[in-house]
């Protein structure tokens, strides 16, 4: 489905730091991205557009951006952009607009102030889908899978859904995942329906009760600044510990682990493929490196490219990427069909993109990892695990359990609530 609706041109707002962006988030913002080089606010929506990423990789999704941001820029606009989010499975809608207003700054600097809050929450309701124990038996199954058919990789996800006694404190989560994950890109996404006081000619679209998509995502999938493009893939985790000897331990016995080297290789192998033909020139590491966030430890390597020409959006590379075999697998396809066998949930905007880009074809692009979609009170919170021919069935669940810490930990909760 598609749908632009109209709206006055863009109101200039005054610059702000990067702090004062956050400090000025409210639940009814567009949009909100930190990253290592910059800090977006953006409010209302001056157009907007629903429709699936598709088959075609992307090409669909990225031409209907580039001339949405083209009929803005005749508007009057000068260099719209267009942020919001792209969901994993390619049938379902995008979520992307074009604001009314956008204010930029460099990036978020973050102190070691924690905000103040009320919190610890309270959970009425606690859903594990599946439960621990499936997911467990889901690993093996995926094993087998790999034993006997051509398939390299599976990433199974879980999701805990929680039902809170009070709403969400959406602007406090947002400022505290921002200072407890400081190397990543945070964001929050309005995936609430904002035409949904107009009628329904006006608006094409159905309504929808306010929702938010938040987290602090590790991972870029893909920046471009005029022809230079960086993509910074991870695979390969190990649970990070509190005592600081144990911790460098289980670092170095990542960096060393073969299986782990294998599902980090067929990530970056797939993620040079996809970029290569857009490329004149394109850098892959030889080795891969260690990057951290407070729960985990992952294999992270950084590839450098120069592209042919400037008529190769951030969209499009982004929506040819997406799904890499971080988020889905290797094959592509052979690993949707075991996700679809397997999991038996939707996942939403969960290993998607989340990020902007402007009608230059500038932009950044994050996988949507380490999040919730937050409605009212009900929250849905997701973690994943790449499952390959080694994997154990436990230790991917310890894995999961502790991806999932970077929300909890968010909401006031120092570890996954009882059964988690």
């Amino acid at each position: 489905m598609t749908s632009s609706i109209s709206i006055p041109a863009a109101v200039a707002l005054p610059a702000a730091n990067a702090g004062q962006l956050l400090k000025q988030y409210t639940p009814e913002s567009a949009f909100f991205f930190a990253s290592p080089t910059r800090t977006l606010l953006a409010q209302g929506v001056h157009d907007m557009i629903l429709e699936p990423n598709g088959a075609d990789r992307g090409d669909r999704l990225a031409d209907r951006v580039t001339r949405v941001l083209a009929s803005a820029s005749r508007a009057g606009q000068g260099l719209p952009m267009v942020v919001g989010a792209v969901p994993f499975n390619s049938t379902s809608p995008a979520h992307l607009i074009v604001p009314r207003a956008i204010q930029s700054a460099g990036p978020l600097h973050r102190t070691s102030e924690s905000p103040r809050s009320h919190l610890p929450i309270t959970i009425q309701e606690l859903r594990q889908v599946p439960e621990p124990r499936d997911y467990v038996r889901g690993v093996e199954t995926a094993v087998g899978l790999m034993r006997s058919e051509a398939l390299s990789k599976v990433v199974l996800s879980r999701m805990l859904e929680m039902v809170l006694r009070e709403p969400v404190d959406l602007r406090l989560v947002l400022q505290r995942l921002s200072q407890q994950n400081r190397n990543g890109y945070t964001f929050a996404a309005n995936l609430s329906d904002p035409t949904a006081g107009l009628s329904s000619a006006e608006r094409g679209v159905p309504t929808s009760r306010a929702r938010t998509l938040l987290g602090a995502s590790p991972e870029l999938l893909l920046s471009r600044s005029g022809l230079r493009v960086i993509a910074n893939p991870l695979a390969g985790s190990a649970v990070r510990s509190p005592d600081p000897d144990e911790d460098r331990r289980r670092a170095i016995a990542l960096l060393a682990s073969e299986k782990d080297r294998h599902e980090h290789a067929i990530v970056v192998h797939a993620v040079a493929a996809a970029l290569r033909p857009f490329c004149r020139r394109l850098s892959v590491p030889d080795e891969p490196s260690l990057t951290q966030t407070p729960t985990l430890w992952h294999l992270s390597s950084r590839l450098t490219g120069e592209l042919r020409d400037l008529s190769i959006s951030s969209m499009k590379l982004a929506t040819a990427l997406h799904p890499t075999p971080a988020v889905c697998g290797y094959p592509t396809d052979r690993a949707r069909d075991a996700i679809e066998a397997i999991e038996r949930f939707d996942r939403g905007f969960f290993t998607g993109l989340v990020g902007w880009s402007d009608a230059s074809g500038d932009g950044e692009w994050a996988v949507v990892i380490r999040c919730a979609d937050v409605a009212g009170r009900a929250l849905r919170l997701y973690a994943g695990a790449g499952i390959v021919i080694g994997s154990n069935g436990e230790h991917e669940l310890a894995e999961t359990t502790a991806k999932l810490g970077t929300m909890l930990n968010a909401l006031g909760l120092d570890e996954a609530p009882e059964r988690a």
